[in-house]
């Protein structure tokens, strides 16, 4: 039950998130300026923002994907290991994300 919930609550951060993200990067008036994105990227409150994101990003597809290992009732002793490996490779691409979008610095 909890998987389920955490797929919801994760939904309903996304679409704020992604909201944010599509308002502010992909239609900015007129047309794309890459010396805001360079501005954006450099402040610490969108930093986090974008942490966020990819934490909730990777929660929802980590959810996803258990229930439909879950699934597979022929292959449990398989399933287990799938499991595990899918919260590992989660785990790597958000401290890989994450110390990606820490060490950005716009050129000076």
């Amino acid at each position: 039950m909890r998987i389920f919930q955490i797929q919801r609550y994760s939904a309903i951060a996304l679409l704020v998130f992604l909201t944010i993200h599509m308002t502010v990067v992909h239609y900015p008036p007129f047309h794309i300026d890459f010396t805001r994105i360079l501005e954006r990227m450099a402040s610490p409150v969108w930093k986090t923002i974008d942490i966020f994101f990819l934490g909730f990003v990777l929660a929802h597809a980590l959810a996803g994907a258990y229930m439909v290992i879950t699934d597979f009732e022929s292959m449990y002793g398989v399933r287990r290991a799938m499991i595990w490996i899918a919260v590992i490779i989660g785990a790597i691409a958000f401290v890989y994300g994450t110390k990606t979008i820490l060490a950005f610095q716009p050129p000076v």
